[in-house]
């Protein structure tokens, strides 16, 4: 298991790294470091933890995630990577804070740029035009060098400062309160759950993987995921069910079961809980 917290990527030499991934799947570890990240996923798909957002993720993402804000990819093709199958593709932008110096950010002309790592505590994912923009601008920095792709680097900066094609992702007032041994007990619970979320999951199962009692591990769970343990793994099968109605255009009432739901009420009303609309009004938005 890799730790929490990982050495710096970026070398004592450079302002920042910019480089693109071609891998098996992207990796799925429950982690957190200083460094600010962009990411953007040019192939593969699966869920996205950010914080306390749990969503899935598919070609085209990007996201922008502050300063020891706890996120991880977990592929949906995971289990194929020892064949080497499944490959994910993307693009992952490194850089610190105080990268253009340790005062640069208390500047009168900084005071967007301020606003706008604020915002990344939380993490953001971009969309509409503004993701289209960004998709040509990151890809285009992976070949630049020196002073040139610090500029760059600060327009891509810019246009994320300036727009309001943005979701924010961790609830409001989310703090980390992970240390490394959390992030090791928590990654084993999702990993747990991302694979056993089509069939029943028992509390008390999962309480006993993580050495404790049901009661002891719903109140850590809560604590550490800001959301009670049910509520996780509805999301993860909401989430699941959404890609059901949308890439394989299942039936709403395939995508219920085939995602571990029970009966169909109780699918609905967790769907419009996590989503905010019905699956008919889901597939209606794809023109499904």
């Amino acid at each position: 298991m890799k730790a929490a917290l990982e050495k710096s990527p970026i070398p004592v030499s450079r302002a920042y790294v910019a480089k693109l991934l071609n891998e098996p799947v992207f990796d799925p570890h429950w982690h957190f470091h200083s460094e600010y990240q962009i990411f953007m996923v040019l192939k593969g798909n699966g869920t996205r933890f950010i914080g306390d957002s749990v969503k899935p993720f598919k070609t085209g993402d990007i996201t922008f995630t502050g300063s020891n804000l706890p996120h991880l990819w977990r592929s949906d093709q995971e289990q194929e990577q020892d064949q080497n199958i499944a490959w994910s593709k993307g693009v992952v932008i490194y850089f610190k804070e105080d990268f253009l110096g340790d005062n640069f950010l208390r500047t009168q002309e900084a005071i967007r740029l301020k606003n706008l790592f604020d915002k990344s505590l939380r993490g953001m994912e971009f969309t509409g035009q503004t993701a289209m923009k960004l998709q040509k601008m990151i890809l285009e920095l992976i070949t630049l060098e020196g002073l040139d792709g610090i500029l760059h680097l600060l327009n891509i900066l810019k246009t994320i400062s300036q727009t309001e094609d943005y979701n924010l992702l961790a609830s409001p007032g989310y703090t980390n309160t992970l240390r490394e041994a959390d992030t090791e007990r928590m990654y084993m619970v999702y990993a747990y759950v991302m694979k056993n979320f089509k069939n029943k999951i028992a509390l008390s199962k999962v309480a006993e993987m993580t050495n404790m009692t049901p009661t002891s591990f719903s109140r850590y769970f809560k604590v550490h995921a800001n959301k009670s343990f049910t509520q996780f793994v509805s999301e993860i099968r909401i989430g699941h069910a959404c890609k059901l109605l949308i890439e394989k255009k299942k039936n709403i009432s395939s995508a219920c079961y085939e995602s571990g739901f029970q009966t169909l009420s109780n699918f609905n009303k967790q769907f419009k809980t996590i989503t905010k609309r019905t699956p008919r009004q889901y597939k209606k938005e794809y023109g499904l």
